[in-house]
């Protein structure tokens, strides 16, 4: 993980997201509240992303993110996927240093 900026590790962390995001959508009564908590979340991280994605993490932060989206590729419950979709984005946030 040398030198691993924090635009490589947000990009990982929202190719995670993604696949939650397409487990949740599997509830379709839950399809647009997916959809839109994930279009908020995306903004967010791509709004830190382009303020500080050159910053190189040190190697906790980085393990942090890591070890997140390792758990979020665990979850194959719709349901529980819904509830990451709004917890993953924040562990990102709060390791990186960024209020939620």
């Amino acid at each position: 993980m040398a030198d691993l900026t924090l635009r490589i590790a947000i990009d990982r962390a929202l190719a995670a997201y993604a696949d939650l995001q397409v487990l949740g959508e599997t509830i379709d009564e839950e399809w647009s509240y997916v959809n839109d908590l994930g279009d908020a979340w995306r903004e967010r991280l791509a709004e830190v992303m382009a303020r500080r994605g050159d910053e190189v993490l040190i190697p906790a932060t980085a393990r942090a993110i890591e070890l997140a989206g390792a758990e979020i590729g665990r979850i194959a419950d719709p349901h529980r996927a819904i509830d990451w979709l709004s917890t993953f984005p924040q562990v990102v946030l709060v390791a990186v240093g960024e209020p939620i």
